[in-house]
């Protein structure tokens, strides 16, 4: 039976409404960014504490007023206290460096370290992948490394967080596609862009990434490549590997090309799990199909191999039985190769996102001071643990 012409009109074009909700969110996202960043605002990173940038560097907060003391940290505010920027701690290392004679407080590449890729993956959107690869990467720059983070997502949540979005500020071949595409691929040290953060530069995504994801059939077919598309990311890094100690990758929620080729680029691999039955059934798939994958692309001449491999515990909540339980079931199977520290789910984090920060970007007063406290030291226990497997493959304790 054939419907009738009236219901027919009743529906709605698919295509037409998609495009113009797009529209309308485009604009009125626009309209929120410039009201919590006004159009000649610039994202900054906050000052810290003496506990806070006592621990950045390294040593004990009495030692580091010492060190301020004899004129090498900032100037005291009109009550005394002084309050450290990341180019301070940066300064106070180097200091420390020359003191002592030896490399100890900054923490770049030695002669014969590599340069450490992590690659940040998960297959199911909600993981907490891309706020682990922001938290991350801007805990190691504040640390003092030099770190480069590539936004391999189409929906460049990690960009946005790190003040480019995606629709406004991120032009065409300006994401790493630019560099990784088959015609015309550019010098990838044009892509790169300082961020409000001290020794942290990004790649930004947007949604010409999926273009990777069309063009490779296509180069596959045609056998016109030079290089395979597993090879892409790892080439293009090496052109400005010198510049940085640590890359952070956040991949996109789906075993594609780029993360194919994200994964042989890699050192290392993370990949965040979220202690639900759901996600962690969710888990088994993507692990048997990345499994599969990479052995084809193994066969093919991708390197498979790596420094270390670790699952990390997201938005876990620990007066919850069954994430408890299912955390346990996790840890029964992988042993050592979950990270012993979980991401705890926490308030801060995600209202920090709502203005497109990090939690190390909040002031602390903008919350409950137990509520931010335990949502630091969850991230700060993960990252330390992430940067001792790093410092531990350099041969560093």
């Amino acid at each position: 039976m054939q419907p009738s012409l009236a219901l027919q009109d009743d529906q709605e074009h698919l295509p037409s409404l998609l495009a113009t909700d797009a529209q309308e969110l485009s604009y009125q996202l626009q309209q929120h960014q410039a009201k919590i960043f006004p159009p000649l605002s610039q994202k900054t990173i906050r000052t810290f504490s003496p506990a806070e940038a006592a621990a950045f560097i390294g040593i004990g907060e009495g030692y580091l007023r010492q060190v301020a003391a004899d004129g090498h940290g900032p100037d005291p505010l009109a009550n005394g206290r002084r309050l450290y920027s990341a180019t301070d701690m940066d300064r106070i290392r180097r200091v420390l460096d020359e003191r002592n004679g030896t490399p100890k407080y900054v923490p770049a590449r030695r002669p014969g370290e590599k340069l450490q890729i992590v690659s940040v993956m998960n297959f199911k959107g909600g993981s907490g992948k891309t706020t682990t690869a922001a938290h991350f990467a801007q805990f190691m720059a504040l640390r003092g490394y030099r770190v480069l983070a590539v936004d391999l997502d189409p929906q460049a949540s990690l960009s946005a967080l790190f003040g480019h979005q995606p629709e406004f500020d991120v032009g065409e071949g300006e994401t790493i596609y630019g560099a990784i595409r088959y015609d015309d691929p550019r010098p990838i040290a044009d892509i790169v862009r300082a961020t409000y953060t001290p020794n942290l530069h990004l790649i930004p995504g947007n949604l010409e990434l999926m273009e990777f994801e069309h063009e490779t059939p296509k180069a596959m077919a045609s056998g016109t490549a030079e290089t395979m598309f597993f090879a892409r990311i790892g080439e293009a890094l090496t052109d400005i590997e010198s510049f940085y100690d640590i890359v952070v990758v956040d991949c996109p929620p789906q075993l594609g090309f780029l993360t194919m080729s994200a994964l042989c680029a890699a050192t290392s691999v993370l990949i965040t799990v979220h202690p639900q039955m759901l996600d962690v059934m969710s888990m088994s798939q993507f692990l048997t199909m990345t499994s599969e994958l990479m052995s084809v692309v193994e066969k093919a001449g991708g390197r498979t191999s790596y420094d270390w491999m670790r699952y990390l515990v997201t938005r876990f909540e620990p007066n919850d039985g069954p994430q408890s339980q299912m955390t346990g079931f996790m840890r029964a199977i992988f042993g050592n190769r979950m990270l012993h520290n979980p991401m705890v789910k926490s308030t801060a984090v995600s209202d920090a996102g709502v203005t497109k920060q990090t939690l190390y970007e909040v002031e602390r007063s903008q919350f409950t001071r137990g509520t931010y406290d335990r949502a630091l030291e969850s991230l700060n226990l993960v990252n330390g643990e992430i940067e001792a497997h790093i410092r531990s493959t350099w041969g560093r304790r």
